[in-house]
C-alpha cells in the first residue's frame, strides 16, 4: 500500500523538521510538501474556521494543496471542515500537544482519525521551569536588574549581601498540574533536592510526589509552579485569593497559559511584597508595555518553553510514527477521537 502524504510546514516547525522522521517512510509514501512562510493567519470565513485557534496561513490554500492525498501532517496549519472535505483523508496528524488548529468534530463526523503528539515539549518546558526556579531562589532577576539600572559591579565578596538567596534542598516546590510537563518538573526538582508537592484533580500514575489539596500546596510551598491545561473551569484560577493563600515571600512560576492567572492580582501581590518574585513564560496581550515587565522581582520570557530542536524532532517522529502505523494496518497511538476507530472496528 502506498499512501499519498502532504506535510505542511510553518515558520515554527518547517517542512525540514520532518525530514529525518520521513526518511524511514521512503519508498512507501508519495510525499508532497507545502511551506507556510508567515506567522499570520487569514481571517476566518466559515463556521469551522471560526472555531479554530492558534493557526497560521490560509485554510483555503491548505484545502487546495491537500486534494488527492490520504494523509495530512501539520503543526500550525488550519485543518478546517473545508480542508477535511477536500480529499479522501484517512488520517490527520497534528504535531502538537493540543490540536486546537484542527476541527476535530468535523474530522470525527467524516470518520477521520486525528493524532496529536502529547508531551513532545515536556522536557523542554520542564528544564525552563527548573531554570526559572533557580533564578528566583537565588534572586537573579533582582540582581541583574540592579546592574542594568546602573548599580555598581561587586568589588569584593562581601557585596553579595544584598542578594542573598536560598538553596533547593531547603525549599518546597509545589506543582499545580501533574501532566506530562508537571511530572518532568517533579523528577528534576527532586534531583536538585527540592521537597515536591503536587496538586491535580486527576494526577495519573508516575508523578512520584506527595499529593495535597491546592490550599495545602499554596500554604506549604516556597515556589509554586503552574502546569495545568486551560479549561473553562480553571480560567483565572490564580486569583487575588489564591495568591493570598501562598506563603509570604514565595515565588510563582507560570509556563502554562496566561489565562490561568489574574495578572492584576499577581502584580499587586508582587508590588505589596506578599510574593518574593515571579517568572513567566506567558503574558496576556497588553496595550502598550505590559506592567509586569517593569517589576524588579519579575523575570519574563517570550513563550520559549517548548522552543528547542529536540521538541521539533519528537513532534515529527511521533506524527510520522502514526503514518507508519497506518501503513502497517494498525491503529496509531494518541488518537484524540478514538470513537472513529471503534466505528471502523465495528464496520469490519
Amino acid at each position: 500500500m502506498t499512501l499519498r502524504v502532504l506535510v505542511v510546514g510553518d515558520p515554527y516547525m518547517p517542512v525540514s523538521a520532518y525530514a529525518g522522521a520521513l526518511a524511514g517512510l521512503e519508498g512507501r509514501v508519495e510525499l508532497s510538501t507545502m511551506q507556510i512562510e508567515e506567522v499570520t493567519c487569514a481571517p476566518p470565513v466559515t463556521e469551522s474556521e471560526r472555531g479554530l485557534r492558534e493557526y497560521v496561513g490560509d485554510p483555503a490554500e491548505v484545502a487546495r494543496a491537500v486534494a488527492g492525498h490520504d494523509v495530512l501532517v501539520v503543526h500550525g496549519a488550519a485543518v478546517s471542515a473545508e480542508v477535511l472535505g477536500a480529499a479522501p483523508l484517512r488520517l490527520v496528524c497534528c504535531a502538537r500537544g493540543g490540536p486546537v488548529n484542527v476541527d476535530v468534530a468535523a474530522a470525527t463526523g467524516r470518520g477521520i482519525p486525528v493524532v496529536n503528539t502529547p508531551g513532545k515539549n515536556a522536557a523542554a518546558v520542564a528544564e525552563l521551569t527548573i531554570a526559572f526556579a533557580l533564578l528566583l531562589i537565588r534572586a537573579v532577576p533582582r540582581a541583574s536588574r540592579y546592574l542594568l539600572e546602573g548599580g555598581g559591579f561587586a568589588e569584593s565578596v562581601f557585596e553579595g549581601r544584598e542578594f542573598f538567596g536560598r538553596e533547593a534542598p531547603s525549599l518546597t516546590m509545589g506543582l499545580v498540574g501533574l501532566g506530562h510537563v508537571g511530572r518532568e518538573v517533579a523528577r528534576r526538582a527532586r534531583a536538585l533536592g527540592f521537597t515536591v508537592l503536587g496538586h491535580d484533580p486527576a494526577p495519573g500514575e508516575g508523578a512520584g510526589v506527595e499529593l495535597v489539596p491546592l490550599d495545602t500546596l499554596l500554604a506549604r510551598s516556597d515556589v509554586v509552579s503552574l502546569h495545568a491545561r486551560l479549561t473553562p473551569e480553571n480560567r483565572l484560577m490564580f486569583s487575588r485569593d489564591r495568591f493570598a493563600q501562598m506563603r509570604p515571600g514565595a515565588c510563582f512560576i507560570n509556563t502554562a497559559r496566561e489565562s490561568l492567572v489574574d495578572e492584576r492580582a499577581l502584580r499587586e501581590a508582587l508590588e505589596q511584597g506578599a510574593l518574593g518574585g515571579a517568572a513567566l513564560d506567558v503574558l496576556a496581550p497588553a496595550i502598550g508595555r505590559h506592567p509586569l515587565l517593569d517589576l524588579p522581582n519579575v523575570f519574563v520570557t517570550p513563550h520559549i518553553g517548548g522552543a528547542t530542536a529536540e521538541t521539533l524532532t519528537r513532534g515529527a517522529q511521533r506524527a510520522v510514527a502514526a503514518v507508519a502505523e497506518l501503513l502497517a494496518g494498525r491503529a496509531p497511538a494518541n488518537v484524540v477521537n478514538p470513537q472513529v476507530l471503534r466505528a471502523e472496528s465495528r464496520a469490519r
